[in-house]
C-alpha cells in the first residue's frame, strides 16, 4: 500500500484480491463489469436450464451456505471496521505506548496468514477455552483484516492537509472534535474504496472456515460432493456464485463511493 500527500486530499493506491471496484464515473453499458456480471449469471442460468440434474440440484443445495457466509461476512465487518479504526488511530497517536501496541498487533497478525490464526483460536485455544466455529471464524477474520484496514485509515488520516486541523484547533475543537467533524469525513473519501476492496475480500476469505465444519457454501459444496462425487459440476456452481456475489458487492462499494463524491462537488 502506498499513500500520497496532495494539498488537502490524498490518494491510497491499493493492490489487494477483492473484486474490481467499478468506476462510479463510467456510465458505460458495456463494461468489464457489467460483461463479467452477466456472463456469470447466463452461465448459471444455461447450466441450469440444459443440465437441470445436476446444476439446479447443486444451486438449491447451497442457499443455507450463503446465509451462513453473509452472517460470518457482516459480523467480520461490524468487528473489523472499528477495530481498524481504533488501529489507525493509534498508529499515529503521538503516545509512544498506544503507538508501540497498534504497530506491534499490525506486524504481529499481517506477518500470520488468516488459514493460521482461525486453527489457532479454534484448535490451539480450545485447550484454555471452548468456542464455537462461528465465533471462532468472526474473530479470526476480524482480528486479520483488522489489521490491513488498520493501516487503509492511518494512511487516508494522514493525508489530509495538517492545516485542516490546524483550522481545527483554532476555531475551539479539541482533538476528537477535530478528528470527528474534520478529518474523519474528508478522510472517508480516500478510505472508502480500499476499505470496500478489504471487505469483498473477506468475504472471499470466508471459505477457509469449512475446515471448522461450518455449513457456508464450501463447506456446503464439500458435503454435496462427498456424496455425489460431482467435483467439476459443483465448483463450477460455486465459483459462479461468489462471483456474482462479489460483483454486486463491488458495485454497491462503488455507488457509496459516487455518492461521496457527488456530495464533494466532483
Amino acid at each position: 500500500m502506498h499513500d500520497k500527500k496532495d494539498g488537502s486530499k490524498g490518494n491510497i493506491i491499493m493492490v489487494t484480491d477483492g473484486a474490481s471496484i467499478p468506476d462510479p464515473r463510467e456510465w458505460r453499458l458495456i463494461n468489464a463489469w457489467s460483461i463479467a456480471l452477466v456472463g456469470a449469471i447466463s452461465a448459471l442460468f444455461a447450466l441450469c436450464l440444459f443440465w437441470p440434474d445436476p446444476y439446479l440440484r447443486i444451486l438449491l443445495y447451497l442457499p443455507d451456505g450463503v446465509l451462513v457466509t453473509f452472517k460470518i461476512t457482516v459480523l467480520s465487518i461490524c468487528c473489523a471496521v472499528p477495530l481498524g479504526l481504533l488501529t489507525g488511530l493509534g498508529r499515529i497517536s503521538n503516545n509512544r505506548i498506544i503507538n508501540l501496541i497498534a504497530s506491534t498487533y499490525v506486524e504481529v497478525i499481517r506477518g500470520i496468514p488468516l488459514l493460521v490464526q482461525i486453527f489457532y483460536i479454534y484448535y490451539a485455544l480450545s485447550r484454555f477455552v471452548q468456542v464455537g466455529g462461528v465465533t471462532s471464524a468472526v474473530v479470526a477474520i476480524s482480528f486479520c483484516y483488522g489489521a490491513y484496514m488498520g493501516e487503509v485509515f492511518r494512511a487516508g488520516i494522514t493525508a489530509i492537509n495538517k492545516g485542516q486541523s490546524e483550522a481545527a484547533r483554532s476555531l475551539g475543537f479539541n482533538g476528537f472534535q477535530t478528528m470527528r467533524y474534520v478529518v474523519l469525513p474528508q478522510a472517508m473519501r480516500t478510505i472508502l474504496p480500499p476499505v470496500g476492496n478489504e471487505c469483498i475480500a473477506m468475504l472471499k476469505d470466508t471459505s477457509l472456515v469449512s475446515i471448522m465444519a461450518v455449513p457456508d457454501i464450501m463447506q456446503r459444496a464439500r458435503s454435496f460432493v462427498g456424496t455425489t462425487y460431482l467435483y467439476f459440476e459443483t465448483y463450477t456452481v460455486v465459483a459462479l456464485m461468489y462471483l456474482v456475489i462479489t460483483l454486486m458487492l463491488s458495485k454497491t462499494v462503488s455507488i457509496m463511493e459516487s455518492r461521496l463524491n457527488y456530495y464533494d462537488g466532483k
